[in-house]
């Protein structure tokens, strides 16, 4: 079975994001280990400097991702992808032998230079940006839409 892991910087705050997370999760327990690590975000008034708070997260991200995980980092210069194209690149990693995947959601100060360099590859939503909270309640549900997709299932709106 596929193993994802989704690596998160911040906490969901609110009941509505932690719903919409949890459904998605539940959905997608048919169709791969899912787990969710979430790093706690550093305030840039108590790290010395935005560039600081950003490489502290950056630290506990990098520690968070398994060792053989291919990474995956959520960006919004990263590659575009509709969700066929998602779901044929789930594919082409599972083909290759690839079970082991990690979705990095960075936090709304961006992540490190040392985390974009660990990524195997970035994925872009699109040009616009989203509060971490909804980039995390998004992936989620494009992941599971591109399972769904995969395996000709009806996916029900």
């Amino acid at each position: 079975m596929i193993r994802i892991t989704v690596v998160a910087v911040g906490k969901l705050k609110e009941r509505f994001w932690a719903d919409a997370c949890a459904e998605y999760l539940k959905r997608l327990k048919a169709y791969a280990k899912v787990e969710v690590k979430e790093i706690a975000d550093i305030d840039p008034a108590k790290a010395g400097g935005v560039d600081a708070a950003r490489d502290r997260e950056g630290s506990a991200v990098l520690a968070a991702i398994p060792e053989q995980s291919h990474a995956i980092l959520l960006a919004i210069e990263g590659k575009e992808r509709s969700s066929e194209g998602l779901a044929r690149r789930l594919d082409s990693l599972a083909l290759a032998g690839t079970s082991d995947l990690t979705f990095i959601v960075g936090g709304s100060d961006g992540v490190s230079d040392a985390v974009r360099t660990r990524a195997n590859e970035q994925l872009s939503f699109g040009p616009i940006t989203l509060p971490h909270n909804l980039a995390r309640v998004v992936l989620l549900e494009q992941v599971y839409r591109a399972f769904k997709i995969s395996r000709g299932e009806p996916y029900h709106k």
